[in-house]
């Protein structure tokens, strides 16, 4: 129950501290701006050199895609700015799925041990199942469903089939909301924040699915 409730109070608090901030004439342009510009003084290659690694340490790859098309879009073109964001995201796809699977791998057994839990034993279309459920999985951490499945021993190419399919999507949605939301572009907003709805849509009804067809198989 608190788990449901949780996300819903922390965005109405957001949008109250927000407003309240709007309605006290803070400029909350100038602080965007202000941002933006720290951002791009750092260079294409040191924030995304940051997207590719940092999400590895738990830090959202959301913070990443909404600011990138507003810090490089002009100096790079959206164009060369979504390849820079899907090139960043499937370096960490890679990068951290080698860190659960081997490097980190005894430790984080060790870990899970001490916890009282254990791996399960997933094999063929069910390791499928299992991937195309933890990407659409809400609420679940873009890291934390990368070092679930280099535990599972999810086959490599399936692993990175999968989940580029699902990232590579979500990640160009958000990098042109993000684009067209601190531009102040209310149409390319609305239809960038449309597409993402109905991604969403779709991966709660698979989510649905997939849940209780593994639910239908252990009993």
């Amino acid at each position: 129950m608190r788990s449901r409730f949780a996300k819903p109070i922390l965005a109405a608090v957001v949008l109250a501290v927000a407003g309240f901030l709007v309605l006290r004439g803070v400029d909350w342009r100038g602080w965007v701006a202000e941002a933006m510009d720290v951002i791009g003084r750092a260079g294409p290659w040191a924030f995304f050199g940051a997207m590719a690694l940092l999400p590895a340490a738990a830090m959202p790859m959301l913070a990443f895609s909404l600011t990138a098309g507003t810090a490089f879009g002009p100096r790079m073109g959206m164009g060369w700015v979504v390849a820079a964001g899907l090139a960043a995201v499937t370096f960490n796809l890679v990068f951290t799925y080698w860190l659960a699977r081997w490097a980190l791998r005894p430790w984080l057994s060790r870990l899970v041990a001490r916890l009282g839990y254990q791996f399960p034993t997933v094999d063929g279309a069910d390791m499928t199942d299992l991937i195309v459920l933890l990407r659409v999985t809400p609420g679940l951490p873009f890291f934390a469903q990368n070092y679930l499945l280099g535990l599972a021993d999810a086959p490599p190419l399936r692993y990175l089939v999968i989940s580029c399919a699902a990232s590579w999507t979500y990640t160009t949605g958000f990098i042109l909301f993000g684009n067209a939301l601190l531009h102040g572009r209310g149409r390319a907003a609305l239809l960038a924040l449309s597409l993402l709805l109905a991604l969403g849509a779709a991966a709660h009804a698979l989510h649905r699915h997939l849940s209780r067809r593994a639910g239908a198989a252990a009993r």
